[in-house]
């Protein structure tokens, strides 16, 4: 599965066209900073609140979901229920867990993100990874079925059990946010964590919201210089996974990506190099992105065709350094070129 949330960098870099600048005639307010450790960029008509009024709103989003969430802060609810020193749930956590499930559930056992203790040994989690980790001894605590929620609580069939929710709690704390102007009363908005967005209407032109789609060669750490396809969007969210940033070669040379099988324990290498998915929530299109990458192609063009209503756009590797793409009829609707 993919854990690169927390990073400045995502798989694919997602870029604003035409959405930065004020319109004189449109009271769009405009807030850039950080959160959840990587960019922050929100455009919105809010109504009757100051630019710092909605930048202390943002953060105080920012802090709560890190508090819940986060598996870099030792002191989350997340980090004291994977350490057993809690078992009392709250509603962000219920959430993305019931998310979660549904998606393991689509993805036949490739999505589940109780992958914490190999995503940890493989170096993905914030931690020195281990050479030659026993992966059959630690999918032993890895599986859906192991943990489940009753009446707010954390329930483990082991207490080695732990959650990992980098791979859909980005996308959840967007609508989070989305949440959140649509109270101050916009109407129109985009807001961006690291990549990850969620917008309706158009932006301060009078547009619809335009996003670009990065090449995914190995190591591209551009910001948008190499764009594969541009999108336009009025409403929904959009994710992308991908696995050409955050990987290493291990001893033997061979390449080692932050996608991990949790059947397997191993990490997914395929010919799919990136997955973007527009979906009516971010916490969706986070989640099905990193479904579509631990399937690999084959499986993920197949589980693609059966799900019209989701946007799908796959870029995978060809013959001779070629890339391939795969547009779904919902998502070709989007493309500008």
């Amino acid at each position: 599965m993919k854990f690169l949330r927390h990073t400045l960098f995502t798989c694919v870099c997602l870029l604003l066209f035409g959405s930065c600048n004020q319109s004189a005639t449109t009271p769009y307010l405009v807030v850039d900073g950080t959160m959840l450790g990587t960019t922050l960029h929100l455009v919105a008509d809010v109504r009757n609140i100051s630019q710092q009024e909605l930048y202390r709103a943002v953060m105080e989003v920012d802090r709560e979901a890190k508090a819940s969430m986060s598996i870099f802060d030792p002191s989350s609810l997340l980090s004291r229920l994977n350490r057993n020193e809690t078992d009392s749930t709250d509603h962000h956590i219920s959430f993305c867990l019931h998310l979660a499930d549904s998606i393991g559930t689509l993805s036949r056992g490739c999505y589940d993100v109780t992958v914490k203790p190999l995503v940890e040994a493989l170096g993905f989690a914030g931690k020195k990874r281990i050479e030659r980790p026993n992966i059959d001894s630690l999918l032993a605590f890895v599986g859906r079925e192991k943990v489940r929620i009753e009446n707010g609580r954390l329930i483990k069939s082991d207490p080695r059990v732990q959650l990992d929710f980098n791979s859909i709690a980005k996308g959840y704390t967007v609508d989070l946010l989305a949440h959140l102007v649509e109270q101050f009363g916009a109407e129109n908005y985009l807001i961006d964590i690291g990549g990850e967005i969620r917008c309706q209407g158009v932006n301060p032109h009078g547009e619809g919201w335009r996003v670009g789609i990065e090449t995914p060669f190995d190591g591209n750490m551009t910001n948008g210089e190499y764009l594969q396809k541009r999108l336009q969007l009025s409403e929904g969210a959009l994710a992308t996974s991908g696995n050409y940033r955050r990987f290493y070669l291990d001893a033997e040379g061979r390449k080692v990506a932050h996608t991990i099988d949790p059947r397997t324990g191993k990490s997914v290498i395929s010919r799919l190099l990136s997955a973007t998915v527009v979906a009516p929530t971010c916490a969706e299109a986070d989640a099905l992105g990193t479904m579509f990458m631990a399937m690999g192609a084959e499986a993920a063009l197949e589980a693609a065709r059966h799900m019209p209503q989701i946007g799908v756009y796959f870029i995978l590797a060809g013959e001779n350094d070629t890339f391939e793409e795969y547009i779904s009829p919902a998502m070709s609707k989007l493309v500008l070129d």
